[in-house]
């Protein structure tokens, strides 16, 4: 069944403001079955007093509280309207921030009764400076936030696994997101940052015990082709290795086509 599992609207401070009518109208002209509309969820407000990277990283990652209620009327609607041609499914990127679980779990409880499915994605990780910063607003931030970890591959990508260790581990409540999002997202700037390197015996051992994680869990994975069309990083999420390992542990594989999405 063609599907997209991974999609955002007009609602996105940081996506092209198309609005997602007219990415629903596409996916049914080109026969999709099913359109996952995944916005990304609020961020708490006090995350700003641990967050170093540049303002726009922290202010434009999540849809405002305030739209949460034309959010749900407008996907609602559109639900609606399009049921006779395509299954639509309403939930949020949910973003992973080390100490705030309490504050995700609260927001989950409040309105996850009003989603079908979610993704649960880490955008953030602690930088040199223990600090949070932004794993893909652009170079300069990743350059400044993580300069200690950059002259070896193998330990950046460490550190971003034991954040995703965290965020699969994590104590959401009864809405905890079911899919993965882009399990590879630290490698967005590979081409930059010369990233490129296949995961070492180590690396591969943490992904392994995660993947074994969210099979137990019976959550999914997000295969997402953004990667692709972003210059510095020219590889789809979560990338070869990682996909061959979810695939030997029949991990469920959520296919996103970026052509389609805001």
């Amino acid at each position: 069944m063609l599907t997209d599992g991974h999609t955002h609207t007009e609602f996105c401070p940081h996506g092209s403001g198309e609005p997602v009518e007219k990415m629903i109208q596409r996916a049914i002209q080109l026969g999709f079955k099913k359109y996952c509309i995944t916005e990304h969820a609020p961020i708490p407000k006090d995350f700003e007093k641990v967050y170093a990277g540049t303002p726009d990283g922290y202010e434009t990652a999540g849809i405002a509280m305030d739209d949460l209620p034309n959010y749900f009327k407008e996907t609602r609607r559109l639900q609606k309207k399009y049921q006779s041609d395509i299954k639509i499914t309403i939930g949020f990127e949910v973003d992973y921030l080390e100490g705030f679980e309490n504050w995700t779990k609260d927001f989950l409880d409040e309105y996850g009764p009003e989603t079908q499915e979610s993704i649960l994605s880490v955008h953030f990780m602690k930088g040199t400076d223990n600090k949070e910063w932004c794993i893909d607003y652009d170079p300069e931030n990743y350059q400044t936030g993580f300069a200690d970890y950059l002259d070896d591959p193998q330990y950046i990508f460490q550190v971003y696994y034991d954040t995703v260790r965290k965020s699969v581990e994590a104590d959401l409540g009864e809405y905890v997101p079911q899919r993965i999002g882009h399990m590879s997202l630290i490698r967005k700037f590979q081409d930059y940052f010369n990233l490129t390197e296949d995961y070492d015996e180590q690396t591969i051992q943490q992904i392994s015990e995660i993947l074994k994680i969210i099979k137990q869990q019976n959550r999914e994975l997000d295969l997402n082709l953004a990667g692709l069309y972003k210059p510095l990083c020219n590889d789809y999420y979560p990338g070869k290795q990682i996909t061959k390992m979810a695939q030997k542990l029949n991990i469920p594989i959520r296919f996103r086509n970026f052509c389609l999405t805001n």
